[in-house]
């Protein structure tokens, strides 16, 4: 028996070609897509002005394609994590960060991660699978915030541009007339630099891009990320000034300061180096704990130093606030808890 297809998540080129192929009127991709992203259902039957015959056939081999999470924490300072379940028994988590008049959604696009990095949890998982644009949405579809959010970030579990062909679904559908109608500009993806997929990604989205860097220095980051034998932290940047961020399009560096290792003065130099005439601006992180790791976090007067010496050269550079710390604040604690639960 065949396993019915989730419509959630499908952009309307994609539900042009399946209700083409089953007979029905043009019009008909275009009300399915109200009902999926403008209307608040659950069910095929509820799309009342489809035909009987297009919902007969639509439930023979669709479900509408929403999962409920199943597990929320709330931090003290008002962040939640949510655990989302996913097939084959796997989690993925999703936080939703208010901040003054801002509430961001970090949603994930992969099950675990394949590129190593040492200092994540999400790695230490290994990789699960892809998630479908239909599962990344419903990140933010079924979030009992999700008429207040404000922001999306792509910054939770997995690579990105790992998974880019459903994560550049999943923009159209947040950003297309048809879908949820956001602005590009209200939607951030973050990638370890994986440069053949970054420039697709530039060429064909919208979306502010962030890159994590975490330290200027080659043989330093490619302990931290493995991936920078492949694509090295300069050629990245180098690819990055052949693009023009003078509009309101931007790119951000995403740099955990880790203590004695990443957060000393002559890493403020070879950052502001390799930057220079680049529009852009540094987030510095604090590292949240993860077991297993030889990592720590720096001391808050060295991050401080850190931020006025990028500052004092002409890199706009800001701290990050921690939330959540007191809920598994590092990505993949959380979803890494529910497996051995589970004895997975």
């Amino acid at each position: 028996m065949n396993e019915k297809i989730p419509l959630f998540g499908k952009t309307l080129s994609q539900l042009q070609e399946l209700t083409a192929g089953y007979g029905l009127p043009k019009f008909t991709a275009r009300q399915i897509a109200d009902w999926l992203y403008k209307k608040d259902i659950k069910s095929i039957d509820e799309m009342t002005n489809l035909s009987k015959k297009a919902r007969d056939l639509l439930n023979q081999n669709h479900t509408f394609g929403l999962t409920e999470y199943v597990d929320v924490k709330e931090s003290s300072d008002g962040t939640r994590k949510y655990l989302f379940p996913t097939a084959h028994g796997k989690f993925i988590e999703t936080a939703m960060i208010p901040f003054k008049d801002r509430k961001t959604v970090c949603v994930s696009s992969q099950v675990g991660c394949k590129m190593g990095c040492l200092f994540c949890m999400t790695a230490k998982q290994g990789f699960q699978s892809q998630l479908t644009a239909g599962e990344i949405v419903n990140q933010i579809r079924n979030l009992p915030e999700r008429e207040d959010i404000t922001n999306i970030v792509y910054m939770g579990m997995g690579e990105p541009f790992d998974n880019l062909d459903e994560v550049l679904n999943s923009v159209e559908v947040l950003t297309s007339d048809w879908g949820f109608a956001m602005s590009p500009r209200r939607i951030t993806v973050s990638s370890i630099g994986i440069i053949p997929a970054m420039i697709r990604f530039m060429e064909e989205c919208e979306a502010h891009l962030a890159i994590s860097l975490h330290t200027p220095f080659h043989e330093e980051r490619q302990k931290l990320m493995p991936v920078q034998i492949a694509y090295p932290i300069e050629q990245v940047v180098e690819q990055l000034k052949e693009y023009d961020f003078s509009g309101q399009r931007r790119v951000s560096f995403e740099y955990i300061v880790f203590g004695g290792l990443n957060d000393t003065p002559d890493h403020v130099k070879a950052l502001a180096n390799m930057l220079r005439g680049l529009k852009c601006r540094v987030n510095l992180i604090r590292f949240h704990p993860v077991p297993g790791t030889p990592l720590h976090g720096t001391d808050e007067e060295t991050l401080q130093r850190f931020k006025d010496g990028l500052n004092n050269k002409g890199i706009l550079t800001t701290i990050r606030a921690s939330r959540g710390l007191d809920i598994d604040a590092a990505c993949g604690l959380l979803s890494t808890k529910a497996l051995l639960k589970k004895g997975i």
